[in-house]
């Protein structure tokens, strides 16, 4: 991969778990909720108002690029049906983002994200809805791709070919860096990028085509590239 001359990286399960964030972000917001808008809490619990939240991605698959926007719109259904009204969406909406951006790095993104940046341009390229600058390293980053700003979701090429452009490079210069087999490796490969699966778990590939280099964690990618830090 000695042409590499730029760096784009998923964010959730690459740079920190997201599972523990969404599940501790949705108890917060449920426990806000019924703070202030008991009637709802009453007439839904935690569980239900994830079920619907799955039922409003399967009813507005236009949709599903926008993460915020189906949070939104099941927020929206359970306020008017407790008979509040979409007055509250935005301020609950709030508290949720307030708590899915408190994320922990992986160890190994803390050490590796300023080891990168010295030598390569990073872009993120993403699904999710994290906010760079409140999590604290947007300067890490030249560009942050969302599926939210393209219209498509990743494994869509249109991610990777924004990501490219904001990097100023041929996405053959470009190595995408991910844990996600589909929306990572096959859709970076198929846009043309180089790729790494972040495999953490030691999990068995499963697909015909291969990442160009497997790693453990992000420690390992600068070796790979014969950079010497």
């Amino acid at each position: 991969m000695i042409s590499i001359k730029a760096i784009t990286l998923d964010l959730d399960d690459t740079l920190w778990e997201i599972e523990p964030v969404i599940a501790e972000a949705e108890q917060h917001t449920f426990e806000w909720i019924s703070m202030h808008c008991p009637k709802v809490t009453k007439k839904y619990s935690l569980r239900d108002m994830q079920n619907i939240r799955r039922t409003i991605a399967e009813e507005f698959p236009q949709h599903a690029h926008d993460m915020a926007k189906l949070r939104r719109l099941s927020l929206s259904k359970v306020f008017t049906a407790a008979g509040y009204g979409d007055t509250w969406v935005d301020r609950a909406f709030q508290q949720f983002m307030h708590m899915r951006n408190k994320v922990q790095l992986f160890p190994d993104a803390v050490r590796a994200l300023p080891q990168l940046t010295k030598f390569f341009s990073i872009a993120s390229v993403t699904n999710g809805n994290a906010d760079l600058a409140r999590i604290g390293i947007r300067h890490h980053f030249k560009a942050t791709i969302t599926a939210t700003e393209c219209g498509v979701a990743k494994p869509h090429r249109d991610l990777f070919w924004t990501a490219c452009n904001a990097l100023q490079c041929r996405p053959e210069e470009v190595l995408h860096i991910g844990d996600h087999p589909e929306h990572d490796v096959l859709g970076a490969a198929r846009a043309g990028l180089r790729t790494i699966w972040l495999n953490r778990r030691g999990d068995d590939w499963q697909h015909a085509h291969r990442a160009d280099a497997e790693v453990r964690d992000l420690d390992q990618v600068l070796p790979m590239l014969n950079v010497q830090h």
